[in-house]
């Protein structure tokens, strides 16, 4: 059975962040998407769903670090990273009355729907791995199932992120755990196609 994972990048960061797991931050989203797999299954690709982080609103060294990990995915040639984009939002502080702006992550549910659905009209998957704790995506779930019922899609839960919807939607459910994040790190070092060494993050250790 051909499987294809779909990784909402900021659920999955967000949940490992919840747990205080940085030293889970170098992940391979590859080997843990194979990880997951059961005997009979045959892993084909891992769509990977993200946003670059703006340095203003964030320490520039959260989006170096970011970057670098990201430029490790794309030596990954069983692997495809969709951006969305930021957008501003303006807070107020409720009780000092205080404004000022913030930046908000868009499109990354909708990138999952709008992947998950082509390949499954485009008959790519047998099983589906959405990663994701996001009840926002129930709605493309419940469609694929509806319209492909031979079709499977398995959600993952990130560390400390769960959606009774999503478990209620989904042929089955599975919660990621330290063994097998521990087992799925990328090398220390990784060599891109044209000699330039990435390194891990040293407050990734």
């Amino acid at each position: 059975m051909r499987v294809i994972s779909y990784v909402d990048g900021f659920n999955l960061y967000f949940g490992l962040r919840s747990k205080g797991w940085r030293k889970y931050y170098w992940l391979d989203l590859v080997s843990l998407s194979r990880a997951l797999m059961k005997p009979r299954q045959r892993f084909e690709h891992c769509h990977y769903f993200t946003a670059r982080i703006r340095s203003t609103g964030h320490p520039s060294q959260d989006a170096r670090r970011q970057s670098i990990w990201l430029d490790a995915l794309d030596t990954l040639p069983e692997l495809t990273t969709h951006y969305g984009h930021y957008l501003p939002k303006k807070v107020n502080c409720k009780k000092c009355g205080a404004q000022w702006t913030t930046h908000e992550e868009k499109m990354t549910d909708v990138n999952i729907a709008a992947q998950l659905l082509t390949d499954a009209y485009e008959n790519r998957f047998d099983v589906a791995f959405v990663i994701s704790g996001d009840s926002d995506l129930t709605t493309p779930i419940r469609l694929l199932r509806e319209r492909f019922p031979e079709k499977r899609v398995i959600v993952i839960f990130p560390p400390d992120r769960r959606s009774a919807q999503l478990k209620k939607t989904a042929n089955g459910t599975l919660v990621i755990g330290q063994d097998k994040l521990r087992k799925c790190l990328l090398p220390e070092q990784i060599t891109t196609s044209s000699g330039y060494v990435l390194s891990r993050p040293d407050e990734w250790r």
